[in-house]
């Protein structure tokens, strides 16, 4: 009988630098440690089942995840430079086959988490029966682009505000029972979907014409255009999702510039560089 676990976690890692980080920007392996270290101390007593992709990774990088995770927890796939798109299809794949546990995780390798945080996401996707997705990170852009102007659902939870999104990236939490339901949605993305678009398809929260027309760009144009070709259905007659997320953030993207505004990074960075 397989062991039974709290979460299973896909964590795709990739060793060059593919945005402009906030700290080790030049040092791919620094980064990856700094996120994981925080990944595993985010986790604290939960039992998590470690599925890793390691994209073109040289030795050190699985060593890196021996470090902080027993080998009996992990699962390592070593990937030959797959890139983006087939590694996360992967996830899905891996994440839909596995028997670990009916929770599970996809992350990327460029998030911050804080210490003993992660339960929380857990416990409120477990105790509300209308969270379908929850992202770990406020993300910046819900409070300056039009297009994440809507609507939101909001609750206090155990002294935690938690409210509705319309879109988020690729690092999220769900249940095997949805990402079944949802898989096709999500493989898009290897079509040329952007992760806004397959966001927007499933909340369907920032589809209104008036929210359209004040967000268009370039960025939102193409996300529109692909995600009405490539989930029509779900767009018109599929079920709506909800994605949740939480303030103060429990995590954050790394990318410079999309920094969660709810997290004291100034002082994050000076612990780090100070150690």
């Amino acid at each position: 009988m397989e062991k039974k676990y709290d979460l299973t976690v896909a964590y795709r890692i990739y060793p060059k630098i593919s945005c402009t980080p906030a700290i080790y920007g030049d040092d791919k392996y620094k980064l990856s440690e700094f996120c994981l270290k925080s990944f595993k101390e985010s986790l604290g007593n939960l039992k998590v089942k470690m599925i890793v992709l390691l994209d073109g990774c040289p030795p050190k990088y699985r060593e890196l995840f021996l470090k902080y995770f027993d080998e009996s927890d992990i699962d390592f796939f070593e990937l030959d430079k797959i890139g983006n798109l087939p590694t996360f299809s992967l996830q899905i794949n891996l994440l839909l086959k596995q028997n670990y546990s009916e929770i599970i995780y996809f992350a990327e390798d460029d998030y911050y988490y804080h210490p003993n945080q992660f339960f929380e996401m857990i416990d409120f996707f477990n105790k509300n029966d209308d969270v379908d997705f929850i992202t770990p990170y406020d993300h910046s852009d819900y409070y300056n682009r039009n297009i994440h102007n809507i609507k939101r659902y909001e609750r206090m939870y155990n002294g935690r505000q938690w409210k509705t999104a319309s879109s988020t990236c690729l690092t999220f939490l769900t249940s095997k029972k949805i990402l079944d339901e949802t898989q096709n949605i999500f493989l898009t993305y290897q079509k040329g979907n952007t992760d806004l678009g397959l966001w927007l398809s499933l909340t369907k929260s920032s589809l209104d014409p008036k929210i359209i027309i004040k967000s268009l760009n370039i960025y939102t144009i193409k996300s529109l255009y692909k995600t009405f070709v490539l989930t029509q259905d779900q767009i018109h007659n599929g079920k709506t999702w909800k994605l949740w997320f939480p303030i103060p953030t429990i995590a954050t993207h790394l990318e410079k510039e999309f920094i969660s505004p709810t997290i004291n990074w100034e002082n994050i960075v000076s612990k780090e560089l100070n150690k």
